[in-house]
């Protein structure tokens, strides 16, 4: 297996795990246990996504694509937008 990406935090690590495994890419987390020893070990690169080599490529669009995607706008993020209440 081939490191795809080194995410910033768990939550983010679990998100991209689903994205991958939504599109049948097989995906093993690494460091999530390290968390817990942040005092004692370097605080960054701990978390890693790793794919099978043969799914390296779409990984790694996929993960790119997600990190530059547009957030939708919610309707009722305007107040203006939001049905009256009767």
């Amino acid at each position: 297996m081939l490191c795809a990406y080194n995410p910033r935090d768990l939550i983010e690590a679990e998100l991209l795990k689903q994205l991958l495994s939504s599109h049948h890419i097989r995906c093993h987390l690494t460091g999530q246990y390290l968390q817990g020893a942040v005092g004692e070990l370097p605080a960054h690169d701990l978390l890693g996504l790793w794919v099978e080599p043969a799914d390296l490529g779409l990984a790694r669009e996929l993960i790119n694509d997600w990190q530059h995607a547009t957030p939708l706008d919610d309707e009722f993020d305007d107040p203006e937008s939001e049905p009256a209440l009767t």
